[in-house]
């Protein structure tokens, strides 16, 4: 590991937003702020049940992961055409790139569209032109479908087969939504097949699931990463297991917070996981509802547990070893966080 000189509590703030990073767990409909939710309904001729912009965010107060699904469905129901899902991904690409994000993977949920009649192509289209033209902006995007577990898997393959003519345009699926009474096994034909057509695997699990959620996201549906992961921690065998593999955890600390899964950022065990060796990492989830993209995540986190350059710098290289990107995009970025570290 490059060794990273001690920086003045100070001047730590800059360089979390200055370093690059990959962000590997971002809902692209998560990212759907009430401004361009408000704008998208103008544009469609949705009517949406709150009165304006300020009533929608007083109604992003959730108690848990359930309760925050009910209203992250509803925004949805703006987006109907290829120029929505573009639009939605360009402003989240642009807050990423302002951000220091070189490499995005971004989730998203068919299902909540083709379920509303939007057609899977319109959905894929307007998402996959606005990852090509990040390029422009500096970053690296691509796109995870995910299947939605509270769904049958059943209706996971049929979501496959209406994916699969566009099978370039995505590099992997996960699995995401309502976790508890969900357990990953019950994807475990759907996720057979997606390995069979050479497509990364990834799951939600252990966010609230139990720590044998995890276990089965590993050994059943045989993912690379886990996302969110924090549960692991009540298991030792289990994050023996992750540290020994590098088994990458996308881990989502405001997220966590607003959905109660730790009563407050100082009790994250994000020092915990690094510091029992796993490949963790910092993510912004669905920063429009859980207050904060990457940055954001970073300094709130970093300041209320006290991490400090060491870990900033480990977290930024993890983000980008836990990455789907190629080995020669890897070593370019890596070298770009040395060099800001070197300058620090």
């Amino acid at each position: 590991m490059h060794p990273v000189p001690p920086v003045p509590a100070e001047r730590l703030p800059a360089l979390l937003a200055a370093m690059p990073k990959a962000e590997l767990h971002i809902h692209i409909e998560g990212s759907l702020e009430p401004e361009l939710i408000f704008a998208l309904a103008r544009r469609n001729g949705v009517a949406l049940p709150y009165a304006g912009v300020e009533d929608l965010r007083r109604a992003y107060a959730f108690t848990n992961l359930q309760s925050f699904l009910d209203i992250y469905y509803a925004g949805a129901s703006v987006l109907l055409q290829s120029q929505d899902f573009y639009d939605m991904a360009w402003a989240y690409l642009e807050r990423a790139a302002a951000d220091q994000v070189r490499r995005a993977e971004i989730f998203f949920d068919p299902q909540t569209h083709t379920a509303r009649g939007v057609a899977m192509e319109t959905v894929i289209d307007g998402l996959s032109r606005a990852c090509r033209d990040a390029k422009r902006i500096g970053v690296d995007a691509e796109l995870i479908l995910c299947f939605l577990r509270h769904l049958s898997e059943e209706e996971a393959f049929d979501t496959l087969e209406q994916a699969l003519p566009f099978r370039d345009r995505f590099i992997g699926v996960g699995l995401d939504s309502s976790e508890v009474g969900h357990p990953p096994e019950k994807f475990a034909r759907v996720f057979a097949k997606c390995r069979q057509q050479g497509l990364h695997l990834v799951a939600h699990a252990g966010e609230e699931g139990p720590p044998a959620y995890v276990w089965a996201a590993l050994d059943v549906l045989k993912v690379e990463r886990i996302d969110h992961g924090v549960q692991s921690a009540q298991d030792p065998a289990l994050m023996k297991r992750l540290a020994q593999d590098r088994i990458p955890l996308t881990v989502c600390p405001l997220s966590n917070l607003k959905l109660c899964v730790f009563p407050d950022l100082a009790q994250h065990n994000i020092r915990q996981l690094l510091d029992a060796g796993l490949c963790a990492t910092i993510n912004s989830d669905d920063p429009a509802y859980f207050g904060g993209y990457m940055n954001a995540n970073f300094l709130q986190t970093f300041a209320a547990t006290g991490l400090d350059a060491q870990h900033a710098y480990r977290l930024a290289r993890n983000s980008f070893e836990g990455s789907f990107a190629e080995a020669s995009a890897k070593k370019r970025y890596v070298e770009e966080l040395d060099a800001v570290f070197a300058a620090a």
